[in-house]
């Protein structure tokens, strides 16, 4: 999942950006990848490598970029201000990924960001916004009528940025996937955080959410019951993390989910009677139940883990 770099982003090739390299016929047809060498680098080198991009790249041909390593990345956060800066020319940036590293590079919960609240100021045209990795991670509520797209991947997703998700307005707003984490990475959101994203007020053409990767799945699950946003979801993803059998019984509990083209809640810990009797209750809609999973026992205590942690 975070073992290698994307190959594509918002449908385009990725192209890593080297000072002084021949571009390509279109070069607008790539999204640009930025990234320095060294992990250790000092802040100038990317902040270098951000303006030599705009100095060899039409300013109009920068519609997706992909940021990979700046620097230091489980020590500095990534220095949005560089992006920011060129809002002023690349007024055709339709689409940005921050943090495109791999295990290797940095591990997930390690990852350091700031508040990325200027980056949606900066571009009021931006469409997708991905972001992998949560320390010190802000986002203050705003108002954004072209983002149809936000990710957030993360081993522990701090409540703060869920409460401010759903107290944005984003008319726009297709897809909404908040990887939710554990405690012991920073994941300390509650189902009470998430109210906001689950009433959906500012969310009005949302049609694909995914509270995944959570610790807390069976709460997640038995508040998605009765959410208002779910009637109007085409996806609904609950994937990769502790799901049990109380949860998914809860949901089944609840408002009709029938109307979904797909629920997704692999990588769970159903039993297979239980895995069962959701795609049975389902029919019509596509249910993955693959990957069912088998909690670890020490010491007469059994440990459930979410796909994606440190």
């Amino acid at each position: 999942m975070i073992s290698s770099h994307v190959s594509s982003f918002a449908g385009l090739p990725v192209l890593p950006f080297t000072p002084g390299m021949p571009l390509p016929d279109d070069p607008s047809a790539v999204a640009w990848r930025l990234e320095v060498e060294d992990f250790d680098a000092e802040p100038e080198e990317f902040a270098g490598l951000v303006q030599a991009l705009r100095e060899q790249v039409p300013a109009d041909a920068v519609r997706a970029l992909v940021i990979g390593e700046w620097g230091e990345a489980y020590e500095r956060p990534l220095p949005v201000e560089a992006l920011v800066a060129a809002a002023g020319e690349w007024t055709a940036l339709r689409a940005v990924f921050l943090a495109d590293l791999t295990y290797e590079q940095c591990e997930i919960s390690w990852l350091r960001h700031g508040d990325i609240t200027p980056l949606l100021a900066a571009y009021p045209s931006l469409e997708v916004l991905w972001v992998r990795g949560a320390q010190d991670l802000r986002l203050e509520p705003v108002r954004h009528d072209a983002l149809r797209e936000l990710r957030f991947e993360s081993g522990g997703l701090p409540a703060g940025v869920v409460r401010a998700v759903g107290a944005c307005e984003l008319p726009a707003l297709h897809r909404l996937d908040l990887w939710l984490g554990r405690s012991d990475y920073g994941g300390d959101a509650t189902v009470d955080d998430l109210a906001g994203v689950l009433a959906g007020a500012g969310l009005p053409a949302l049609r694909h959410l995914a509270p995944c990767n959570a610790e807390i799945a069976d709460a997640v699950a038995a508040a998605v019951a009765a959410a208002p946003v779910v009637p109007r979801l085409e996806v609904l993803d609950l994937s990769m993390g502790t799901l049990t059998d109380e949860g998914a019984a809860a949901l089944l509990a609840g408002q009709p989910l029938t109307h979904l083209a797909r629920l997704d809640l692999h990588h769970h810990y159903l039993s297979e009677e239980m895995a069962a009797s959701v795609v049975a209750a389902l029919p019509g809609v596509r249910v993955d139940v693959s990957d069912p999973q088998t909690a670890d026992e020490y010491d007469g205590t059994r440990y459930r883990y979410t796909a994606v942690g440190e």
